[in-house]
């Protein structure tokens, strides 16, 4: 079943601190996946002996990217999405993960995000 995901979750750190661990294979194989390699935009992630790739569709600075997957090949391809937010007057700094793709269950979708936010947060000193 094919369905839309907004994770949203609060960050103690600075968007200059967390926008590379979300737009360079350096940052995104701290929390992300096991491996990350990418070429012209095109971002390999392996998870183990699984690889996957994704092209970065959308990027900006400080603010979001955007990936979509390159495995489906769907008229509306599957895709997610990172946006900083920070709170003019508290300052707070809040991480939206937009994700739609196909899954079996929406909870499973949640925990993995959970605990790939888990790691970021671990790599951060968070």
């Amino acid at each position: 079943m094919r369905f839309k995901t907004d994770l949203e979750y609060t960050l103690r750190c600075s968007v200059k601190t967390l926008f590379p661990r979300l737009s360079t294979a350096e940052g995104l194989a701290e929390w992300f996946a096991d491996d990350v390699k990418v070429k012209d935009d095109i971002f390999t992630f392996t998870w183990h002996d699984w690889e996957t790739q994704a092209k970065l569709v959308a990027k900006k600075e400080n603010k979001y990217t955007r990936f979509e997957w390159l495995d489906h090949t769907t008229k509306n391809p599957h895709y997610f999405e990172f946006t900083i937010d920070v709170h003019e007057l508290t300052g707070d700094l809040f991480l939206t993960i937009t994700e739609e793709a196909e899954h079996d269950n929406e909870e499973d979708v949640e925990i993995m995000w959970d605990a790939h936010i888990s790691d970021l947060k671990r790599f951060l000193g968070i």
